[in-house]
């Protein structure tokens, strides 16, 4: 057995009395995936001021989910708002209006980036109307205080898109069609399913700012992410509607399709598009393929 190079650095007094944070920009490497709660660097003050704040954080966090679970919109939003919690809202100078010539009615498909779970819930407050969510996973605790309507994909393809083409002639659609999160100015590669469904497609951009706790894991448990996520002191969600993308022809791609409903949203957020995949993400922090199996069979995480 070989054994394996290693590479050591000295680190001098001088050196750290000049330490500074690297700037993003020049990072060896660009930093896409990682995992963690904490949002700040663990100084002992800064770690201290966590603990402290902790116990009403929780508490605060409770009461923001029961406000947004138990009241209507219109009553629930500036109650919240008061609490610290914040919506930067972007609509459109004029409202959405269908121009397709299909004859049964159907609702407007909106394709979002995805940033937290929370994601289609602010996009239904920015709308001020109930949504129907596709989710690619979503814990069952997670589904049950949901305020709005969420429907599971099962990854086989045609059935998913006869579900979501059903949940689209019953009423308004929201997809992320990354299928999982991602916390950097990156976007991930857009599965082009939703290509399929509409002629018409909506692109919003979401962008969140927290200070203290990242509102998504991998390794942790996923239904308390939104609790993470509502635990910040001053969390912040920026939601932008962008100019509807309208399909030229039944015959084009929908691989173009979606990779020009991501360009939009990745140029709109100034993020980055990439190709990697749920896949990938999970290969790097988890390991797998973000497959686990369970007694009736694989299923995805």
């Amino acid at each position: 057995m070989s054994s394996g190079l290693h590479e050591l650095y000295m680190v001098t007094e001088s050196d750290k009395r000049t330490y500074h944070s690297l700037p993003r920009k020049k990072y060896p490497r660009p930093l896409i995936f990682h995992d963690g709660i904490l949002a700040f660097r663990p100084t002992p003050l800064a770690t201290l001021v966590m603990f402290m704040w902790v116990p009403l954080g929780f508490l605060l966090a409770i009461f923001r989910a029961l406000v947004a679970l138990s009241l209507p919109y219109k009553i629930g939003v500036p109650i919240v708002s008061f609490t610290g919690m914040k919506l930067r809202l972007k609509k459109p100078s004029s409202p959405f209006v269908s121009t397709s010539n299909m004859k049964e009615p159907r609702g407007t498909l909106y394709v979002c980036n995805h940033r937290t779970l929370l994601d289609p819930i602010y996009l239904s407050v920015a709308l001020n109307k109930p949504l129907t969510a596709v989710t690619y996973s979503l814990s069952r605790v997670s589904e049950l205080l949901a305020p709005i309507k969420t429907v599971r994909l099962i990854r086989n393809r045609e059935e998913d898109k006869k579900m979501m083409d059903k949940m689209l002639r019953q009423g308004d659609l929201v997809i992320c069609p990354e299928g999982t999160t991602c916390r950097e100015p990156f976007l991930l590669r857009f599965s082009p399913l939703f290509a399929e469904l509409s002629n018409e497609i909506v692109p919003v951009t979401m962008d969140t700012h927290v200070s203290m706790f990242y509102g998504t894991t991998v390794g942790g448990s996923k239904c308390l992410d939104p609790l993470f996520f509502l635990m910040n002191p001053l969390p912040t969600y920026e939601v932008e509607f962008l100019e509807k993308v309208i399909k030229e022809s039944d015959d084009e791609s929908s691989v173009c399709v979606a990779n020009l409903v991501q360009g939009k949203i990745g140029g709109a957020l100034g993020f980055e598009c990439t190709g990697f995949t749920r896949k990938d993400k999970y290969l790097v922090l988890a390991g797998n393929d973000a497959v686990v199996a369970a007694n009736n069979g694989p299923q995805r995480k």
